[in-house]
C-alpha cells in the first residue's frame, strides 16, 4: 500500500478524487485504447494498478475502463489509511 501511495501520479490532487484500481497483474499495454466515457478524468497506468483522477468527481462520471472490470478501487484516503495500518502492525 505504501508503494502505491508513493507512486501516485496525482499526489497534488485531492485524495478523495484519486482512485487506485488494483489488478491481479500489470495492466495491459492497450488499456488506454479501451477507455470510454472519458471527459475530464486523467488516467495513468501503474505496475499493478490504474490511477484515475476524477477532476469533476466520480458521481457524474461515465468513465469505463475495460481492464478495471476485474479490479477493485480505493481512493487515496483509504490507501493512506491501509498503508498506515500495515506499518503499525509490523
Amino acid at each position: 500500500m505504501a508503494a502505491v501511495l508513493a507512486a501516485n501520479p496525482f499526489a497534488d490532487e485531492p485524495p478523495n478524487r484519486v482512485m487506485a484500481i488494483f489488478l491481479a497483474g500489470a495492466p495491459p499495454a492497450n488499456t488506454l485504447d479501451h477507455v470510454s466515457g472519458r471527459t475530464d478524468e486523467r488516467i495513468v497506468l501503474g505496475r499493478r494498478e490504474i490511477y484515475v483522477y476524477y477532476a469533476g468527481g466520480m458521481a457524474d462520471s461515465r468513465l469505463k475502463i475495460a481492464a478495471a472490470v476485474a479490479g477493485t478501487a480505493r481512493n487515496m484516503n483509504t490507501v493512506a489509511k491501509l498503508a498506515a495500518m500495515a506499518t503499525a502492525s509490523c
